[in-house]
């Protein structure tokens, strides 16, 4: 097998000696490249932004911004990266170019004081600066709406520029006003830009990776079939897809592992496909991945991307990766519930389809075996009309739940005919609000209706004490939700 490479800037290098767990960022840095920052090593600061070549929703290529603090180096096998400092490039003697369009604005706009965040956040707006479907505004005065990817919620420049791409970003210094300037300040590639060029061909096919150093692997099989028969050959691995977790467990905690195994490239965990019934999205997409290509078919999918984590997180971690971990506050199990989603989990003997609400059985415990991979999540259709999604945090993005609520209720003729409520952070697992469903269901969707339901709904699961919020507050919360999503629906329309 070819020795594990990566192109950074323009040049391709070897990975090894580095040790099996070496991250992006330790990578870059001890070769020099050390405009690529540890801030938090977990995340959530975006000092470590790079720019990666991705398989391209609009356009063959896509540059998308990563946290390099979280993706293991082996992960790039064959791919390309561009830092901060290549952004620019050189010009035929060598000699660095003049500085990148979103690093002239930057720079004249006083977009940094101390530096530190500033190569990060350099590299999160050129991802948004090539992103191929931003387009300027008719009315400059526009500085929201929603577009391609955006989400609900977005705020845009004249210029197109999803503000939302900076939301992994922290800078603690300079402020966000003369930041937001540049990011609204920078205009179009020019024609002959080398990295707008690029979009046009197709990204490197991904490397079927056996990078083994020190006794630990990191293994990328080629095919499912591959990858189900290393995992029943290897029990003892760890899957990762876009490692927002592991990587944070491999920072923080020290952990380490004899043997990843990576299935973020699987061309059987990566498709999309909406049928007459159901909707199934590969396990192995990014979440900026669906969000793009489902545009908004999906609202209640559409309602919770923009409030997972950030963009730089959301270009990474993947609904599998989510579900997988089996945490009792990740984002999408309480939408996926309320959606009726079932799984796809595939081993080395097949397939077997698995409802969501049966998956969970215990605090990050689900009925997958060892062995088995989730390869898709499949939502059935019709979708319900009327639904929701609540998350309450300390923070508005980039935040971890202290409670996540997710509605899908069909009313029909001002009786609700079915109703399904997700919930997540008020039990060992991720629970849908079965009493609270019974309580609703052929009830006439009225203020009363929706107040007794409400206290139904604050007595579901066994909420606790915990430093995010309190029994107490999770239990109003719950109650809360309903009567906003009652109010919401029966708002009078303008005339």
């Amino acid at each position: 097998m070819v020795a594990a490479r990566i192109t950074v800037n323009g040049k391709e290098t070897r990975i090894s000696p580095a040790p099996a767990h070496t991250t992006v960022l330790d990578f870059l840095r001890e070769r020099g490249l050390t405009g690529t920052k540890e801030g938090c090593a977990e995340g959530e600061c975006g000092a470590c932004s790079v720019l990666v070549a991705r398989p391209g929703v609009d356009k063959p290529t896509d540059w998308v911004a990563v946290n390099a603090c979280l993706v293991p180096v082996a992960a790039l096998d064959g791919q390309e990266v561009v830092t901060s400092e290549g952004l620019a490039g050189a010009d035929a003697s060598g000699t660095p170019a003049v500085l990148h369009p979103v690093q002239e604005e930057m720079a004249v706009r006083g977009g940094s004081q101390c530096g530190f965040c500033t190569p990060g956040f350099i590299c999160s707006m050129a991802s948004e600066y090539y992103r191929p479907d931003r387009c300027a505004h008719a009315d400059p005065a526009n500085g929201s709406g929603s577009g391609s990817g955006s989400g609900s919620g977005s705020e845009h420049g004249p210029n197109g520029f999803d503000l939302h791409a900076l939301s992994g970003n922290l800078c603690r210094c300079t402020g966000y006003r003369p930041i937001r300037d540049a990011a609204y300040a920078v205009g179009m590639p020019a024609e002959d830009d080398p990295l707008a060029q690029r979009r046009e061909q197709s990204p490197p096919e991904p490397a079927a990776t056996a990078y083994t150093q020190d006794d630990s692997a990191f293994l990328r099989p080629g095919t499912l079939a591959d990858a189900v028969r290393l995992l029943r050959e290897r029990p003892d691995a760890v899957v990762v897809a876009g490692s927002t977790d592991w990587g944070v467990e491999v920072n923080i905690r020290s952990r380490r592992a004899h043997c990843v195994v990576a299935v973020d490239r699987l061309p059987e965990l990566r498709a999309l496909h909406v049928g007459s019934d159901h909707i199934e999205i590969g396990a192995a997409q990014t979440l900026t991945e669906i969000e793009r290509r489902l545009d908004g078919a999906v609202p209640l999918l559409a309602e919770l991307f923009p409030q997972f984590a950030s963009r730089l997180i959301r270009n990474s971690a993947t609904l599998g990766g989510n579900l997988g971990t089996g945490s009792p506050i990740g984002d999408s199990p309480p939408v996926l519930l309320a959606l009726e989603a079932s799984l796809v989990l595939a081993d080395a003997d097949g397939e077997r389809e698995v409802p969501l609400c049966d998956y969970f059985t215990g605090y990050r415990q689900s009925v997958r075996r060892p062995g088995e991979l989730i390869r898709a999540v499949r939502v059935p259709l019709p979708l319900s009309p009327v639904t929701a999604f609540h998350k309450i945090a300390k923070r508005r993005f980039d935040d971890i739940s202290s409670v996540a609520v997710a509605f899908a209720l069909d009313i029909e003729d001002g009786t609700v005919r079915k109703a399904r409520i997700g919930l997540g952070g008020i039990a060992a697992t991720p629970i849908r609000a079965l009493a609270t469903e019974a309580a609703l269901e052929g009830e006439p969707w009225t203020e009363r209706t929706a107040e007794a339901a409400a206290r139904v709904l604050r007595a579901e699961g066994t909420p606790m004490d915990d430093h995010r919020a309190s029994a107490g507050y999770r239990t109003a919360m719950l109650g809360q939700s309903l009567l906003k999503l009652y109010a919401r629906t029966t708002e009078a329309v303008p005339s």
